[in-house]
This record gives structure tokens, C-alpha cells and sequence, in this order.
């Protein structure tokens, strides 16, 4: 429940609580405090057992925790009926990206039409000016 909580945050807790409430009254408090975490505790429990109940037979797997979309997906994409592991591992994208670098090198290097491609950017020649607008500048 407390997982977060340092040594130093508890002990500065312990002594904040015994400065508030006073060493007497600090047992007590405790007591209450622990009798009220075990009725909230046995309220959701029962209310998950009534929600089960009702839902039926066909929701017995049904866990309360796979509310959280995190978990779901974690636990249906495990399942792997639609074989993503087979997709995922069939793809490299390190090749891919490889595979495309040297498409775009090669037709850097070879702009011939007889390669099979076509150049839709006309290069500029030594002569060639860009357009220049004076209105846009």
C-alpha cells in the first residue's frame, strides 16, 4: 500500500502524528484509522463479488484489474491470435531504412531513365536562376 514512502517520509510521518495527536491519543487513532481501511477493504470486496454475481457465468475470468487499458492490452496483445509476434518479427526496420538509404543513393548516383526511374526534379543548370518575386520579399 505504502510502497513510495521512504524511511525518512515514515519517520517524519510518525513524528508529525505524534506531535498533532499526542502520545496518548495516538493509539487510539491508529486503532480507528485501521478499523476504517478494513471496512473500505470489505466493502469493495463485496461489491466486486456482487458485480461478478451479477454479471453472470460468462464473465467468471472477469478481473477487475484489466479496467486499466494498460493491462488489457498487455494481456490480449500476449494472447497472440492474430500472430503480431509473426508481423513483428518479420519486420526489420533497421533493414528497411537501409534498404531505402540505398534506393535514394542509387538514384542520386544513376539518373539514367535507363535504370528504370524517372527524375521528377529537374536539376538546375550552371545558368539557371531561381524565380525571384519581389513582392515576396
Amino acid at each position: 500500500m505504502f510502497n513510495d514512502i521512504g524511511p525518512l517520509e515514515l519517520v517524519t510521518l510518525v513524528v508529525l502524528a505524534v506531535l498533532v495527536f499526542g502520545p496518548d491519543k495516538l493509539p487510539k487513532v491508529i486503532q480507528d484509522v485501521m478499523r476504517t481501511i478494513r471496512k473500505i477493504r470489505e466493502f469493495s470486496e463485496s461489491a466486486k463479488h456482487d458485480i461478478r454475481q451479477e454479471l453472470g457465468p460468462e464473465f467468471k475470468d472477469f478481473e477487475f484489474e484489466d479496467l486499466n487499458p494498460k493491462t488489457f492490452i498487455r494481456k490480449h496483445l500476449d494472447n497472440d491470435d492474430l500472430g503480431l509476434k509473426e508481423i513483428r518479427n518479420g519486420f526489420d526496420l533497421k533493414k528497411e531504412m537501409a534498404e531505402v538509404t540505398d534506393a535514394v543513393h542509387s538514384r542520386d548516383s544513376d539518373p539514367s531513365p535507363a535504370a528504370g526511374r524517372v527524375d521528377m526534379v529537374k536539376k538546375p543548370e550552371a545558368d539557371d536562376r531561381p524565380p525571384f518575386d519581389a513582392d515576396a520579399t
